[in-house]
């Protein structure tokens, strides 16, 4: 079995971030596995693990190819591929950069800012709106309160490395907490309410896609129509009580769900 050799060091780029030439790369020309994916598949995993942070940049394809052993051809199907995954982006006068990992949700009760805190993914928030609200029926019927009891209705603008990655529209009842603009800006909505006292139990959530209307492109840097997905969610604290009802939209290109099937015996 012949590998070509490893990559050499190289002094970081100036933003700091690694690049190819410092990662142990390597090909199984061996393998049945074709070498533009063995390619892809290392870089995408350095991406993920932040060996390549954003902003990287991947160089000249010809260095690369000269590096590995590897014919051009090979080296730009291997990028091409990253690029069409949202991993890397081609820009004129800069060359192939590395945009961001794809983040990789686990279907829990957790909320969305501190799962990308936990992944490294650096979260923000743009509060769009914080308002007291009547319930609608909807919301009523959800939550389990008469219909025009007044309610917290949050709209929130997630971003990791102050990427768009989410919107974010949450409905809370009046009594549970004082949720203040400053305090939204800065941490989740369920770790404001583990806060005081709140204890988060269970939840019943749904999961789906569809195209994003002119409003949500816009906000989340997607060309309109791109695809997006959806999550309804109801959160229930010990006593049984609904504490939030939330519906959410996500970048499909930058975020999935990951899912843990288990046979039943």
């Amino acid at each position: 079995m012949r590998r070509a050799p490893a990559a050499r060091p190289a002094h970081p780029s100036p933003a700091g971030h690694g690049t190819p030439a410092a990662l142990d790369l390597a090909v199984d020309r061996g393998s049945p596995v074709p070498l533009y994916y063995q390619l892809a598949r290392q870089l995408e995993t350095a991406i993920e693990q932040g060996a390549l942070g954003p902003g990287s940049r991947l160089g000249n394809e010809v260095d690369l190819a000269g590096r590995l052993g590897l014919s051009r051809p090979t080296v730009r199907q291997a990028i091409q591929s990253l690029v069409d995954k949202g991993l890397l982006v081609r820009r004129r006068g800069v060359g192939t950069q590395v945009v961001h990992s794809q983040v990789k949700r686990p279907l829990e009760l957790s909320s969305l800012y501190d799962d990308l805190e936990a992944a490294g993914q650096r979260p923000s928030t743009r509060v769009v709106r914080n308002a007291v609200e009547r319930a609608s029926a909807e919301v009523a019927a959800t939550l389990g309160i008469a219909e025009g009891t007044e309610v917290h209705h949050l709209e929130r603008l997630r971003l990791a490395h102050d990427e768009p990655m989410a919107f974010l529209s949450n409905y809370v009842p009046l009594d549970l907490l004082d949720i203040r603009t400053e305090r939204l800006e800065s941490t989740g909505l369920y770790r404001m309410m583990r806060a005081v006292g709140v204890t988060l139990h269970s939840a019943r959530q749904s999961i789906g896609a569809r195209r994003a209307t002119t409003e949500e492109a816009e906000r989340l840097a997607e060309p309109e129509g791109a695809a997006l997905l959806t999550m309804h969610r109801t959160a229930y604290d010990d006593t049984g009580r609904a504490v939030e009802y939330g519906t959410h939209v996500y970048r499909a290109s930058r975020y999935t769900f990951d899912f843990r099937l288990l046979v039943r015996p």
